[in-house]
């Protein structure tokens, strides 16, 4: 049985080289590069001197076939950034595109059926639908967009995510990780542009987590996904290509590379403890070395 409070300490696996990084430019972002792009957004809550800023003027692109870690201590806005990202919220201020698509022109219509098609989704309580097989949960995004599911696309994707055997099978039937792995399926059935994932280890144990990490990590280096997810562990972020540090709405720090959990956590601990040194007061971050890539099965 699995404790769901228990931390994921498994080692990174090996990796592929990551591709060019074009959010540190100032000037105007090749928009074409990046499956998803935010420039100068601004969320706020609320109206006048109570109201709350969440975001605070972030800008930033997520490359195409990236892998992106989303870390900051509560209320930083790391959710915020998420929602906001995948359109599931309006920003006050700034754009957001995605697949090159401008959030801003869409109405709620507009904005669900791009969801749809170009976003996919995998959260930490993998909301799959207990009355339908694994098979027909990830069919749903298909049937809802009224498109006929074949079934070797269906067998497929459970395949790609070791799950071929699993698909007649109820999520009441699955362990957390088989369900979760469902729910990265069904994700991905639309060929979305970005996957977004949100902590979607913390309900997990340390070997299941390696393992749907695992997962995102080869869709990312075989099949060019991107992938970004919010997690507040070192260790599920040391898979990404690179770390985004916030605090009170604003990226404080970017993690280039694969980064060790241990200096991940370290980053962390200087927003969260009083008295540890600045981040910008502390020593660049080294990098994993490169190992070569594991070829797909």
């Amino acid at each position: 049985m699995t404790n769901p409070t228990e931390p994921t300490r498994a080692a990174a696996p090996p990796h592929a080289p990551h591709p060019p990084d074009p959010t540190d430019a100032t000037g105007p972002v090749d928009r074409t590069a990046a499956a998803v792009h935010l420039r100068s957004v601004t969320k706020r809550y609320g109206t006048g001197p109570s109201a709350v800023t969440a975001l605070d003027d972030v800008t930033v692109a997520f490359p195409r076939g990236s892998f992106t870690a989303v870390m900051g201590p509560s209320g930083s806005g790391k959710s915020t950034l998420l929602h906001c990202a995948a359109g599931l919220d309006r920003v006050s201020g700034g754009t957001v595109t995605i697949d090159g698509t401008d959030l801003a022109g869409l109405d709620e219509t507009g904005l669900t059926l791009l969801r749809r098609e170009r976003v996919g989704f995998a959260f930490q309580a993998f909301n799959l639908v207990s009355a339908l097989t694994a098979e027909q949960n990830v069919a749903l995004p298909l049937r809802l967009a009224r498109r006929r599911p074949a079934g070797a696309r269906l067998t497929a994707a459970l395949a790609e995510v070791g799950l071929a055997h699993r698909g007649r099978h109820r999520p009441s039937e699955l362990s957390g990780g088989e369900q979760q792995r469902v729910a990265i399926a069904r994700a991905l059935i639309t060929r979305p542009a970005v996957l977004f994932a949100d902590e979607p280890t913390g309900a997990l144990d340390t070997r299941t987590s390696h393992e749907v990490l695992a997962l995102l990590r080869g869709l990312v280096d075989h099949h060019r996904q991107t992938v970004i997810m919010v997690t507040h562990d070192p260790a599920a972020a040391s898979y990404a290509d690179r770390v985004l540090l916030l605090a009170d709405g604003r990226i404080v720090e970017r993690l280039h590379g694969r980064t060790e959990a241990a200096v991940i956590a370290g980053r962390m601990a200087a927003l969260e403890l009083p008295g540890m040194p600045k981040v910008s007061e502390m020593p660049e971050t080294p990098e994993v070395p490169e190992t070569p890539e594991v070829p797909a099965c």
